[in-house]
């Protein structure tokens, strides 16, 4: 319990002031806790920054269900959950991203998030009729990508796509891969 209390305000600290401010200090105070109680847990920077990892990981281990039938409302609901709620995940996301490709010893606790979330993607995807559900899911993942990232970091930042935008968004990306949405 108290590792994710940790992992929860580390990814806090890092979405609001980047890698730079994710000190043990810092950690202590988003969570709340008496000051040394991140060292416990996590003695060095890089113990603080896979626990953060391991703890998105843990948050993205989601059942990715979409209901029969509404797919491109379900991807657009992924996506508006991500840009509005997930938002400090999300910002977190970004920073690691960039940190681990300057950190390669992060890069194997980073991807597997990506990757179980492609998996997933690739098994809807062939349930509803895609011919080839890896190269469809890393589209579609993309566009999501895309669509968050600009959303939240990017000049769309300053307009937000609303729920029905990236409906219709998510409607053409999978009619052009040819799969029902």
């Amino acid at each position: 319990m108290r590792k994710a209390t940790i992992g929860d305000a580390a990814i806090e600290v890092i979405a609001a002031e980047g890698m730079r401010g994710l000190t043990h200090r810092a950690v202590d105070r988003f969570a709340g806790l008496p000051s040394g109680s991140t060292s416990y847990y996590a003695r060095t920077r890089a113990a603080l920054l896979e626990l953060a990892i391991s703890r998105m990981v843990e948050l993205d281990d989601v059942t990715l269900d979409p209901p029969p039938g509404g797919l491109a409302e379900y991807v657009a609901g992924f996506a508006h959950a991500a840009i509005t709620g997930g938002r400090t995940r999300m910002l977190a996301r970004y920073e690691f991203a960039l940190e681990v490709t300057r950190r390669p010893e992060l890069r194997e606790a980073y991807d597997r998030g990506g990757l179980m979330i492609r998996r997933r993607c690739a098994e809807v995807l062939a349930g509803r009729g895609s011919a080839e559900p890896e190269r469809h899911a890393r589209v579609l993942v993309a566009w999501l990508d895309g669509m968050i990232f600009d959303a939240l970091a990017g000049t769309g930042s300053l307009r937000p796509p609303g729920l029905g935008e990236l409906t219709t968004g998510a409607r053409e990306v999978l009619a052009g891969l040819g799969v029902a949405g």
